[in-house]
Parts: structure tokens; C-alpha cells; sequence
């Protein structure tokens, strides 16, 4: 137990000065990835159920039309890397088909929620060797060794994930998974596309609250995890589309000027003032593949949902 004590000390140091760098900026922001606790994980499975939320239901169509093209990319003796992989949903349709999948490695920042649909996976497929691991997939970290032979690997990350990255850090994110897939290898990867606003928004603000429950949720885990003292009521959840930058902004709201102390570091807020949380970057199909070139991918096959909502891009390290 001790080895997991002390990751689970240093992760909790690393959160309170991620926290406290990001509350100290103008404006004021939070790293998204704090929102993946258990509970957030398992709000946003629930926010992916909603009729509002689109992406989710969207990039299953598309996989239901072209799996078999889809299955066909990632080939024979293939590992599979999942980056975020949540409740794993997506990779089972994927593992039905029959593909050549014979390491599957899924990563999540939520230690407890990896773990347990991982054991989950391992159960459904025992053909399958199951490498779990807990990381934050944004920064550098190692690929575990397996003991099946494989001859290619396939980093799947679907969702719209990428668009939580600002352009240049998506570059950097993206040449990243190039090094980890190495020569000849791919991604497969979900890419929500620029659409009607008002789509956008009711989406980002969904009538049961479920989004602003998700959002809020950061606070009460820092209070939880770090010992501060937010005061939940004294803030809101606010969602915007910013149609000059091409993204989805989420913010927590401060209703009143304020004071709050996270393990003896104070942090002032006046009325109104927001903590930047999340963004949600749109593209063109076209931008999406020019970043993925320049990221040292080639883009090789791209499907798509008959309103041209969502894609999901294969691309290629040669």
C-alpha cells in the first residue's frame, strides 16, 4: 500500500499548486481534467445520456455505420490505447466487431473508475490482456510492456477531448500521441465540427443541470481533496459560445465578492468574476486535418454523421 500512499500524496501535491497557479491568473482558471473524480465521471456518463448532448450519441451512429471501416484500420495484433477512457463504452462496440485488438490499454486520470471498468473489460473479453493505466494523459507518461506479441499500435480517442485544447497546445498534444503510436502506427480520434449556435448552447446548458452539477462538482472536490471552503451556493455554472475563437467556454460563476481559503492560501473573488474551466474548440474538417499535418500525422480516411455534426478522423504516422 505504501508505493500507492505516496502517488496518491504527490498527485494531491500537484493538484493544490495546479490549483492554486490557476486561481492566481487573470482570469482566474481551473485544469479541466479536475473534473474527472468518481462522481464527475460519472456525471458526465450521465450528461452523454442527455437528449441535449449530442456528441456522444452522434459519434455512435457514425461508429454503427462504418465500423467495419472503421475495424479495418486498426488491423491485426493491434494494441489499442485509449486516452480518457471512462466507462469504456465505446471501445466494447468496437471489441464486438471482431476486431484485431489483442492489447487493449486504457487511461484515465480516475484511479477507483479505471480500475473498476477495467476489471470489467478484462471480464467480458478474456482473450483480451487488459493493461490499465492511471495517468494524466496531457503530460509524458509510459506505455505498460505487454506479453502478447503485437505489430501495430492505435491510439483511440473519441469523444471531443482534443477540443479541450487551446490550437497550439492540440498541436502539441497531437505530436505527443505521434511518438507514443511510433512509425506506421495511427489514432483514431473524435472531432466535434462548427454547427448552429444555438445547438451549442442548449448543450452546454442543459435543462436538468446536469452540465452545471458536472462544472460545480471541481469545487466541491477541492474542498473535498484539498481542504478549502468554497461555499457551492455562491457560485453558478455559465456557458458561452465564443464565435470568434470557435469554442465553447465554461466558467464558474462568483455571485458576490467573496474570500476563500484552500489549505491556508487565500483567494479573493469579486462579484462576478468567473474561474475559466473548460473550453470546447469546433472545427472544419479541413482545420482539423491541416493541425493534424502539422502535427506530424497524415490524414488517411475521415466519417461523418449525415448533419455533419461530429467526426471521427483515422490519421497516420509514416
Amino acid at each position: 500500500m505504501k508505493p500507492i500512499m505516496e502517488k496518491e500524496a504527490a498527485g494531491i501535491k500537484t493538484m493544490y499548486r495546479e490549483v492554486l497557479k490557476g486561481l492566481s491568473m487573470r482570469p482566474k482558471t481551473l485544469p479541466s481534467k479536475y473534473f474527472y473524480d468518481e462522481r464527475g465521471s460519472k456525471l458526465f456518463d450521465a450528461i452523454c445520456d442527455l437528449k441535449e448532448y449530442y456528441v456522444t450519441r452522434t459519434e455512435l451512429s457514425i461508429m454503427e455505420r462504418y465500423m467495419d471501416e472503421i475495424v479495418s484500420v486498426i488491423g491485426e495484433r493491434a494494441m489499442l490505447i485509449e486516452y480518457g477512457s471512462g466507462s469504456s463504452e465505446k471501445i466494447k462496440r468496437i471489441l464486438d466487431a471482431e476486431s484485431g485488438i489483442e492489447v487493449y490499454v486504457p487511461i484515465d486520470i480516475s484511479r477507483e473508475f479505471l480500475f473498476e471498468n477495467a476489471a470489467i473489460i478484462a471480464g467480458r473479453y478474456p482473450r483480451l490482456e487488459v493493461l490499465p493505466v492511471c495517468a494524466d494523459f496531457s503530460k509524458p507518461f509510459d506505455l505498460p510492456h505487454p506479453e502478447k506479441e503485437i505489430e501495430k499500435r492505435v491510439v483511440y480517442f473519441p469523444g471531443s477531448t482534443i477540443g479541450n485544447f487551446h490550437r497550439q497546445e492540440a498541436r502539441d498534444f497531437l505530436r505527443n500521441i505521434a511518438r507514443v503510436c511510433g512509425k506506421d502506427s495511427g489514432l483514431i480520434i473524435g472531432v466535434d465540427l462548427k454547427k448552429d449556435e444555438r445547438v451549442l448552447h442548449a448543450a452546454y446548458n442543459d435543462a436538468r443541470g446536469l452540465t452545471a452539477e458536472f462544472n460545480l462538482n471541481q469545487l466541491q472536490r477541492l474542498n473535498r481533496e484539498l481542504g478549502s471552503n468554497f461555499d457551492l451556493n455562491k457560485f453558478a455554472h455559465k456557458a458561452l459560445y465564443n464565435r470568434e475563437a470557435g469554442r465553447i467556454e465554461m466558467h464558474i460563476v462568483s455571485n458576490d465578492k467573496q474570500r476563500v481559503n484552500i489549505n491556508g492560501s487565500v483567494i479573493d473573488f469579486e462579484k462576478n468574476e468567473s474561474i475559466w474551466t473548460e473550453s470546447s474548440y469546433k472545427y472544419h474538417i479541413e482545420e482539423f486535418q491541416e493541425l493534424a499535418l502539422q502535427a506530424g500525422f497524415h490524414p488517411q480516411k475521415v466519417w461523418t454523421d449525415e448533419r455533419n455534426y461530429f467526426s471521427i478522423h483515422y490519421l497516420k504516422v509514416d
